[in-house]
């Protein structure tokens, strides 16, 4: 009976949000994120920690702004989302675009397979959707909702213009699979991890417990790595999806020295991209939930 009345739930928000114009449903994701921000105390909470832990600099005053910024953008891509079923490359290209996608092109066109390293920055959801929209279908790494019918809702619009979806608890295979193939693959990075799956390494500063998939299967096979995020640029009231130069891996001969150094290199460039826009990160994540043995938890 939950499942269901879950189920419905999100259907009708999504029918409702679907159906409104743009403009009047970003208004009306707005007052919900703000709704949100206020009621969810913990989670507000979770944000607040992060960002005295990762940007200390900040004034007290400057990081809750950013805080809230968090649940503005989380709320315009509940909106996109709901939107993405009617898009098309017309009704779009007003307000989205690609940057840099000749880097996506020339690590494609080695055929080696290409590795997207993204976060949950910006409008994660609408990046690999518009990429498949614009002609280039990809994989993406998920974790499985728990309601069934509700992941199948989900993937069902993700999956609309030839994007696959390969699950967390059995995507080796698949990633293996379509790196052989030439195929690309997205993976959110940013997430906190236990071991044997995580490796410990520093963002921004801090031990965090972090995926080091993407660097094994990228020294295995030589598939191409870039980064590529969905970002809401301000100035020009666009989402951009901006994709880098390809990263390049130091191999010296010590496998794990060697996947320690590539997943710490992913870390890195994932910090340069959220400082740039902090307030499209998913603060209210517990990042680095997973301490080293011996260390006091940071929560």
């Amino acid at each position: 009976m939950q499942k269901s009345l879950e189920y419905w739930l999100v259907v009708v928000v999504a029918r409702v949000l679907g159906w409104m114009p743009r403009r009047l449903a970003r208004l009306f994701a707005d007052g919900l994120a703000w709704g949100v921000y206020l009621a969810m105390g913990r989670l507000r909470h979770v944000g607040e920690r992060n960002l005295q832990l990762a940007m200390p600099e900040l004034p007290a005053e400057q990081r809750q702004q950013v805080l809230r910024g968090v649940y503005q953008h989380l709320g315009w891509q509940l909106v996109e989302f709901c939107h993405m079923p009617r898009y098309t490359r017309d009704n779009t290209k007003d307000h989205i675009r690609t940057e840099g996608l000749e880097h996506y092109l020339a690590a494609q066109a080695l055929g080696r397979g290409v590795l997207v390293l993204t976060a949950h920055l910006g409008a994660w959801e609408l990046s690999s959707f518009y990429h498949s929209l614009m002609g280039y279908p990809m994989g993406m790494v998920i974790r499985r909702l728990d309601n069934r019918r509700l992941d199948e809702f989900v993937n069902r619009i993700r999956c609309m213009h030839g994007n696959q979806v390969l699950h967390k608890d059995d995507f080796a295979r698949g990633l293996l699979h379509a790196m052989h193939e030439g195929g690309t693959v997205g993976i959110l990075m940013d997430t906190n991890m236990t071991p044997p799956q995580g490796e410990f390494v520093k963002f921004f500063g801090i031990t965090a417990c972090t995926a080091s998939g993407l660097a094994r299967v990228a020294l295995k096979t030589g598939a191409a790595v870039l980064p590529g995020f969905m970002l809401w640029e301000p100035k020009e009231h666009k989402y951009v999806l901006h994709f880098g130069p390809q990263l390049h891996f130091t191999r010296n001969g010590e496998a794990e020295a060697d996947v320690l150094a590539a997943t710490q290199q992913c870390n890195d460039v994932l910090e340069s991209w959220i400082r740039r826009y902090p307030d499209q990160w998913l603060w209210i994540h517990r990042r680095w939930k997973t301490r080293p043995a011996g260390e006091a938890p940071l929560y």
